[in-house]
């Protein structure tokens, strides 16, 4: 169990001892993600995330940040999501407070040089430049930006490359100081020290951490049509990349769980609906999985999978079969494997500290409210089989549904006759 302190800056602490645990693993949110930019902003959350890195006036040098962590075997990175920006470390009980301390260091005191902008920039660029030669995430910015469109959360994270190359040394500055003051700042740890102990090593850090005034998060309204969607990209692939979505709900909405069980009925496990018939009993495809993704106030239902080109029509038929079985039942059995095989994940994760410490500070950021593991597994065990058919039946609906298509396709229309059939039921 975590134990939460707001300190006089605003800074949110929370601490989880696991007093058997041989490491402490760090983790620092920042309220900062593409979802609170505007346009022409876009990515500056993801180039701060890699500017920070760069060095302080302790430390002048990226090799001095990093290698500190290092040399004494610890783990060492960050993220830049929709709506924060994490970064963590894991290390050896004896070196907490020295690893600590560069943490802290980074985040407080980053040079921000004009040099280093410039240089990171490329590096960004080509970052982006790889990303979008994979097919599948391709795919999975084509879903978002049906999902929602013309809006932050249908962008990618890292920007775009006309965006990135605008962005100035100005901007960035402005930026920290907007967005990493303490009132957005959530702090947890967890492993193998006492509350007290992290205490003592931590607050004096943060006493001086300033405050500001944040970017709120940009506002999120789900596409409103009558009809299905169909975004098709050409690529020259042996293997075509789809991805059947819809609308799903936030991270505290009523019917959370419920979707959560939907999903891992439909798509979770190779015992799972869609694995047993698209792939065991048809062939059709190697992998295919369904999930449930939660912001703050929105959410996706998500199915993908890769299949031969030739057979994506009849993939994309099969699902939608499936989609419709589970509207009209789902049996206890079935429920109880795919129950078990949500609550048996998480708490497998838990035994990590780093998960910890990530499932506390990032509920908390996100929401102001932790739910425990416990609470978490109390609600999947409350799900009964009908709530999972008429969540089905009021999610699942063809006008809301999105075909998003990365393979070697030069016409749509096959797509939106198998869609336009389904839709029509």
């Amino acid at each position: 169990m975590y134990n939460l302190r707001t300190l006089d800056n605003g800074i949110r602490l929370l601490t989880t001892s696991v007093p058997h645990a041989m490491s402490v693993s760090t983790c620092i949110y920042v309220a900062s993600g593409s979802r609170h930019e505007e346009d022409e902003k876009a990515g500056v959350s993801h180039f701060l995330e890699h500017m920070v890195f760069k060095g302080t006036p302790r430390r002048p040098s990226p090799l001095e940040i990093t290698g500190s962590i290092e040399r004494v075997g610890g783990l060492m990175n960050a993220s830049t999501d929709r709506e924060l920006t994490s970064y963590w470390c894991k290390v050896a009980l004896p070196h907490f407070a020295d690893t600590l301390d560069v943490l802290v260091d980074m985040l407080r005191n980053p040079l921000l040089s004009q040099e280093e902008v410039e240089k990171e920039r490329g590096v960004i660029q080509e970052e982006l430049a790889m990303t979008n030669d994979y097919p599948d995430y391709r795919v999975g910015l084509l879903t978002d930006q049906m999902l929602w469109p013309d809006q932050p959360m249908g962008r990618d994270v890292g920007g775009t490359r006309e965006s990135v190359e605008s962005l100035s040394r100005e901007t960035m500055v402005d930026w920290f100081l907007h967005q990493y003051g303490a009132s957005s700042i959530v702090i947890s740890i967890a492993g193998g020290l006492s509350d007290d102990e992290v205490l003592a090593a931590l607050v004096p850090k943060l006493n001086q951490w300033p405050s500001s005034s944040p970017y709120n998060l940009q506002p999120t309204v789900n596409r409103n049509s009558e009809s299905h969607q169909v975004r098709l990209e050409y690529r020259e692939t042996e293997q075509a990349h789809l991805s059947i979505s819809f609308p799903g709900v936030g991270r505290n909405h009523s019917d959370r769980f419920q979707l959560d069980l939907m999903c891992a009925v439909l798509g979770e496990g190779m015992s799972s609906r869609l694995f047993l018939q698209v792939r065991e009993n048809l062939g059709l495809v190697y992998d295919i999985h369904s999930s449930a993704s939660h912001y703050s106030d929105t959410g996706s239902i998500v199915i993908d999978f890769g299949v031969d080109p030739n057979k994506a029509s009849l993939a994309v038929e099969t699902i939608l079969e499936e989609l419709d079985k589970i509207k009209h039942g789902v049996a206890e059995e079935e429920l109880h494997r795919a129950r078990e095989l949500l609550k048996g994940r998480l708490l497998l994760r838990m035994e990590d500290t780093r998960a910890l410490a990530a499932w506390s500070g990032v509920q908390e950021l996100l929401t102001n409210k932790v739910l425990s593991v416990a609470e978490v597994v109390d609600s999947l065990d409350a799900v009964a089989p009908d709530e999972v058919s008429t969540i089905a039946s009021r999610f699942l609906k063809g006008d809301k549904l999105n075909l998003a298509v990365v393979g070697p396709y030069q016409d749509q229309e096959p797509f939106e006759m198998v869609l336009s059939q389904w839709s029509s039921d």
